[in-house]
């Protein structure tokens, strides 16, 4: 999980100073003390350390936070502030071209997941009402374009390639012409990488921006690669002009230092964050949403908006309905397993949750819970449909075939149908109050 490592000092740092009824300049300076040490730990630029260290310390040192009745939580709040400027303020959202036709050239190193990048920006793009097309403009990578078909094939996104054309530029072109021709209202171009910034992948990319003069130009980074991420970025937008980073494999960085100083050091800011391989695992980085997580506050926001996106509206109000009987069925029990993967599953809803320490959550605990949702699954998959419409039928004989059917032993299927049942009681329950109950499955 991304700033884990960092997560974790910090919320003891706070954790200190919310147990002191009153705050010295003392408290102060040893608070910063550990929170710089954290910071440097976490592989955050040495001069983003320095300049952040400061400015929280100033504001909370004033004499409004020293006197208040609640120091400790003053100074979060200024941690929590200053984080958010850290890595940009608001929310930087993707634009669009008011001509209507929009082009993003994609540009980065070798590594850094440029490649299927632009196959997850162009799902996301679908996904928000778009209609996208990609353009293979790698011509010095062996398979760039072979793989790039194979990732837009795996979104449902053309690709347009000019397999004997060694000029980037033309094949650009060309693709801008094409897409507008049929209909395409954005085009994602994706170029050459290099293991490392160098004159001619600059001339070529220099290029490929004057012919085809896209709209916003989105530099690729690798989150594991720490500050060589950052001095990359800044590389690029030194020589090219970027508009926008997509940080990838943030998911598998525990530190973070590099989204904490790509902002800060370059300008430039993160829009969106890799936090997985499929091809839905690209999401817009939020700086608020990422600063509360990182001090324990959770992200109750993107809870909310997975849920929403993972439930579908019609089926609530089919359920609804059925509830209101008191015809809750295996059947729906097992659409809230879908439910539950579609947001990611029990490790990624555990993140966003307020006051969730993950390194607390044992690995083995968190293995048992999501074996659990596959072994419910597998039971209910083995019965027949009029077993899961009424499962009062499971009689010792059907149990049996049950079990042999999903490989598990009846007693983990006498587990799950105590489990439904304790559901069916709970809804029957919230079924008592209408409006708690609209407002759960609709997310009003």
């Amino acid at each position: 999980m991304a700033f884990e490592g960092l997560s974790e000092k910090l919320q003891s740092v706070f954790k200190k100073l919310k147990g002191k009824g009153v705050l010295t300049e003392a408290d102060i300076n040893e608070a910063m003390r550990e929170v710089k040490l954290a910071l440097l730990e976490a592989d955050v630029n040495f001069k983003v350390v320095k300049d952040f260290v400061a400015a929280v310390k100033e504001k909370s040192l004033g004499q409004d936070v020293l006197e208040s009745l609640t120091p400790g939580q003053q100074v979060i709040k200024i941690v929590h502030d200053e984080l958010v400027a850290l890595m940009g303020g608001a929310s930087s959202k993707l634009t669009y071209s008011p001509k209507g036709f929009t082009i993003y050239m994609m540009v980065g190193l070798q590594g850094t997941g440029k490649t299927t990048t632009c196959g997850k920006l162009a799902a996301w793009l679908k996904k928000n009402g778009k209609k996208p097309m990609l353009a293979a403009c790698d011509v010095q990578r062996p398979a760039a374009i072979d793989q790039l078909e194979i990732v837009g094939k795996g979104v449902d996104v053309p690709v347009f390639t000019m397999r004997d054309c060694k000029e980037p530029e033309k094949i650009a072109e060309a693709a801008a012409k094409e897409a507008e021709l049929k209909g395409y209202n954005v085009l994602i171009v994706d170029t050459a990488g290099r293991l490392q910034i160098d004159e001619a992948l600059m001339d070529e990319l220099v290029r490929v921006k004057q012919r085809i003069r896209p709209h916003e130009i989105l530099l690729v980074v690798d989150a594991l690669t720490g500050q060589d991420a950052v001095n990359a970025a800044s590389g690029f937008h030194e020589k090219l002009g970027v508009d926008g980073v997509i940080m990838t494999k943030l998911d598998g960085d525990s530190r973070g230092g590099a989204a904490l100083s790509v902002k800060a050091v370059t300008g430039q800011p993160i829009k969106f964050i890799g936090v997985g391989e499929k091809s839905d695992a690209l999401e817009q980085f939020h700086p608020d949403r990422m600063a509360s997580r990182i001090l324990g506050m959770g992200d109750m926001l993107s809870l909310i908006e997975k849920a929403q996106e993972a439930f579908d509206d019609k089926k609530a109000e089919e359920l609804e309905k059925r509830m209101r009987k008191n015809q809750f069925t295996l059947e729906d029990f097992l659409d809230q397993f879908g439910q539950v993967k579609k947001m990611g599953g029990l490790g990624k809803m555990l993140e966003m949750m307020p006051g969730v320490n993950m390194k607390s959550v044992k690995a083995e605990d968190m293995e048992r819970g999501e074996k659990e949702f596959l072994h419910m699954e597998a039971i209910i998959q083995s019965m027949t449909p009029e077993e899961r419409k009424d499962p009062k039928i499971l009689n010792a004989s059907r149990r049996q075939r049950i079990s042999k059917g999903c490989g598990l032993p009846v007693s983990q299927i006498n587990s799950l149908i105590k489990r439904y049942e304790e559901t069916k009681k709970l809804m029957k329950q919230i079924n008592a109050s209408p409006k708690k109950f609209s407002r759960m499955f609709r997310g009003r």
